[in-house]
């Protein structure tokens, strides 16, 4: 009876070792697996936003010289003093926005840190967050990993335009804060001013925060312009800036992004980046600050036109291959309708068309709700022009 009871509360121990509620509903994200299947067979990737053009010759250098100079040592947790300042004139030459680099800006791990610290200063468990669809995937499991609910407003195709009813509509009792993604990933989708100012006026109303990734900020096309919504009247204080140096410098292994908030909510939020991430690389840090300070405005320009070009050669491969591309007017992805091509969901197409053509994409409904985008794949353009001019001949042959 004994050995019986013995076995009976070992087996009821094991029952306890299970995973937490959160982790049976997160998975490999679709983007990955694709970028995984492709190394596998040694095809060409557009599945990954990698980013994998030269590094500036100013920022690898002076990120060089840090490390042979011994800046290999934790930083503050809110990042060196010399980016804390280029940052916040940064902000100030490109949107008039006055922060304070001692107490409203961060240095951290990423854009992508910059958000998951954002959220765990600003939000508690229950609370909704409004996001635009297409989305990206980060996004909406970030906010997950807080339990915090997304609560999607799908934007109008082709033009991917706000609807302000269904904005309003999508408001509740709990809703905490809108995240907006301009440009952005995966659509290419610029903000416009009215639609700011659309946004703006409800943050205000309701009184929510606004969080805004703008990673993709000089990746504009054709004219467009890129708004901050923190420069809009009365919006400073509610509006959390994420952004960072991995796609304008190419440095997206590098991990150094930045946030700038007003002082009442950047100390919550450093104290998170302390706790989880410690410090973005130190001489990284310096490295992208030298870019700060050193580029000129022309390498913005320039680099919007190179993608501009880039695009367009991409743009022109997918129409050769019977797909329809949704011309993006900013950011370096498009989305293009592949409704001919073998395969009855997303994932199945793009599986195909890297089987024939040895060229990754990433089934659109990766930044959909489930139903919605099975006809739609991504492709980024962000390659070096012999690899991305190689996969627009594979494509033009399909």
């Amino acid at each position: 009876m004994v050995e019986i009871l013995a076995q009976q509360s070992a087996a009821a121990a094991v029952s306890r070792l299970a995973l937490s509620d959160l982790a049976p509903s997160t998975y490999q994200s679709e983007i990955r697996a694709m970028t995984t299947e492709c190394n596998r067979m040694g095809g060409i990737n557009l599945a990954q936003g990698v980013c994998d053009t030269p590094v500036p010759a100013v920022v690898e250098a002076a990120a060089v010289e840090a490390i042979r100079e011994g800046q290999n040592t934790y930083t503050r947790c809110d990042g060196i003093e010399r980016l804390r300042a280029a940052i916040a004139v940064k902000q100030r030459r490109d949107y008039g926005l006055e922060y304070d680099p001692e107490r409203e800006t961060m240095a951290c791990s990423g854009a992508s840190a910059g958000l998951h610290v954002a959220a765990m200063a600003l939000l508690n468990p229950g609370d909704e967050v409004i996001l635009f669809e297409p989305f990206y995937g980060y996004h909406v499991n970030t906010l997950q990993s807080q339990r915090v609910k997304p609560v999607l407003v799908a934007l109008a195709e082709p033009d991917w335009q706000l609807d302000v009813d269904a904005l309003y509509a999508a408001v509740t009792p709990r809703t905490r804060a809108i995240l907006l993604n301009t440009p952005a990933n995966p659509s290419g989708k610029i903000f416009t001013r009215l639609e700011l100012e659309a946004v703006a006026k409800l943050a205000i109303e309701r009184g929510l925060f606004v969080i805004t990734d703008e990673i993709y900020e000089y990746f504009v096309y054709d004219g467009a312009q890129h708004i901050c919504i923190a420069a809009l009247e009365g919006m400073r204080e509610r509006t959390i800036v994420v952004s960072g140096f991995s796609k304008t410098y190419s440095v997206t292994g590098w991990r150094v992004g930045y946030a700038v908030a007003g002082a009442r909510w950047m100390a919550a939020m450093a104290h998170f980046h302390d706790l989880i991430y410690v410090c973005s690389p130190a001489p990284l840090q310096v490295g992208v600050a030298a870019g700060l300070e050193q580029l000129p405005p022309a390498f913005y320009a320039q680099l919007a036109a190179d993608y501009q070009g880039k695009r367009e050669r991409l743009a022109i491969a997918l129409k050769a291959a019977g797909m329809d591309p949704l011309i993006p007017p900013g950011a370096y992805y498009i989305l293009a309708r592949a409704a001919h091509l073998p395969g009855k969901t997303g994932a199945e197409k793009a599986r195909n068309l890297m089987k024939a053509t040895g060229v990754a994409s990433v089934a659109g409904s990766a930044f959909f709700r489930a139903g919605r985008g099975e006809d739609l794949l991504r492709f980024c353009f962000a390659k070096r022009d012999a690899e991305l001019d190689e996969a627009c001949e594979r494509l033009k042959r399909l």
